[in-house]
């Protein structure tokens, strides 16, 4: 049974490189995943996907490109100002400049460096490195 269906997606990610696969097949899809994934190809740590319509709620194909060393989602979902990311990126990531940690923001899904220079914040979702 799925309780979270991003936590889901994120370690088979993680699983699929791993274990060297060049695609995974994500199932079932949401908008916070498909927005998520944007931004993950935005900032090349997955290759491509596509969206496939089946009839019964669809699933999304991951093209991988092996960049992906850790990623998970973060759990509970802290809520985060502009000028405390420093806090989170300490504990979430291995070094500095190093990986992005996803947050949920009133302009929409994006990385922690887009909302310090959108001067915004929001909440925790994601990190990835």
């Amino acid at each position: 049974m799925l309780n979270d269906p991003l936590a889901d997606a994120m370690s088979l990610i993680l699983n699929c490189e791993a274990i060297g696969k060049l695609d995974c097949t994500i199932r079932p899809v949401s908008k916070v995943i498909r927005e998520l994934l944007k931004v993950m190809k935005e900032n090349n740590y997955i290759a491509d996907f596509k969206e496939v319509e089946d009839g019964r709620g669809n699933y999304i194909q991951v093209t991988l490109n092996g960049n992906i060393n850790k990623c998970g989602v973060i759990k509970p979902r802290y809520s985060v100002k502009n000028t405390d990311f420093e806090k989170f990126e300490r504990r979430f990531l291995p070094a500095k400049d190093f990986g992005i940690i996803f947050i949920s923001t009133p302009k929409g899904i994006m990385t922690h460096y887009d909302a310090k220079s959108k001067k915004t914040g929001g909440k925790l979702l994601a990190y990835c490195y």
